[in-house]
């Protein structure tokens, strides 16, 4: 090998090597990489480390707006909003980032969020405690403060208090999905601020989140889907979350299951899955669904074909996402 080569294959491992390390940065969600289109689907999280977002001219971005406090420290949003606003009050969108409650923040939501940002909705991205700060249920508790504080702030942002949707995927699916079905336990609402405000949503985007925590172990074990024991063990995500393996804290565990929750006074939900998740079984979302529409809840679960754990083709999904909004939280 000359020594041109052997510069060049050492640069080549090198780079190699610093792609692995960042991949594996991601946080649980990198156990997926297996599968190609969790690669993609994790790809945008990792390049808004590596470079900030490109806002289009319309949108105006506000980061680090802190709507309330987790625990003892302060609990920060960023908005994207259109910089010309239209003549009413703005429906308003919040995503919730995943990462397995124990990694991710609230900037893997900016690109996601401009495009509704356009389209005339106030947006924020959220971000809320992870589990190796706390347990369930402080996720929760912060992302209801979300919600309150942006009906604190209805009047100031010129927002539209009675059309707020949610939309989450993976571990922010679930918080997602258990805003849309709590919105009467108050158990869950916290003390971070704004308590004389309330926490229910109008529509929520559930992307391939957990809803059942009681039966997602032995989901995963009937699974045809190779790969699926992430939650398998006394340090999986769910563990982390509740406090401990889920066989030793049931109820913890339903209480932190949406599916716990479902009422006939549900908002709206649309549910979209891949059908070769690796990490969150499909059944999690068909039962859910289910269970929705046996409430009398509008519900449609959309699977998406050869997905995993996330969606390689966005495109595909996005224009849904979009419509469900506009349907449900846009004045006509």
């Amino acid at each position: 090998m000359t020594q041109l080569s052997k510069i060049r294959w050492t640069a080549a491992l090198a780079a190699l090597l610093i792609l692995s390390l960042g991949a594996g940065s991601a946080g649980p969600q990198s156990s997926a990489q297996a599968n190609s289109s969790d690669r993609v689907t994790y790809a945008p999280a990792l390049a808004e480390r590596a470079r900030p977002p490109r806002i289009p001219n319309d949108v105006e971005l506000m980061r680090d707006v802190a709507f309330g406090k987790g625990g003892d420290r302060p609990l920060k949003l960023n908005i994207l909003r259109p910089k010309n606003p239209p003549n009413r009050p703005m429906p308003v969108v919040v995503f919730v980032h995943g990462g397995g409650w124990r990694a991710g923040n609230k900037n893997v939501g900016i690109p996601r969020l401009v495009r509704l940002a356009q389209k005339g909705y106030f947006t924020v991205s959220i971000d809320y405690r992870l589990s190796g700060e706390a347990v369930f249920p402080a996720q929760i508790e912060d992302c209801k403060c979300a919600v309150r504080w942006l009906r604190a702030h209805a009047k100031e942002y010129d927002l539209d208090p009675d059309r707020i949707g949610v939309w989450g995927t993976s571990a922010g699916g679930h918080l997602v999905a258990l805003l849309g079905t709590s919105g009467g336990a108050k158990e869950l609402e916290g003390k971070g601020g704004w308590e004389k405000y309330s926490s229910r949503v109008q529509a929520v985007v559930d992307c391939f989140g957990p809803t059942d925590l009681l039966k997602i172990m032995a989901d995963a074990g009937r699974s045809k889907v190779q790969g699926r024991r992430e939650f398998g063990s006394g340090k999986n995500p769910v563990a982390l979350l509740i406090g401990g393996p889920i066989e030793e804290n049931k109820d913890k565990a339903a209480e932190a299951s949406p599916v716990t929750y479902v009422s006939k006074d549900d908002p709206p939900f649309l549910i979209l899955h891949g059908d070769q998740d690796p990490l969150v079984p499909l059944v999690q979302s068909e039962r859910f669904c289910e269970a929705l529409k046996k409430a009398g809840v509008e519900a449609e679960l959309h699977v998406v074909k050869g997905a995993g754990h996330g969606f390689a083709r966005l495109g595909e999904v996005s224009h849904m996402i979009r419509n469900f909004f506009d349907e449900h939280l846009k004045v006509r």
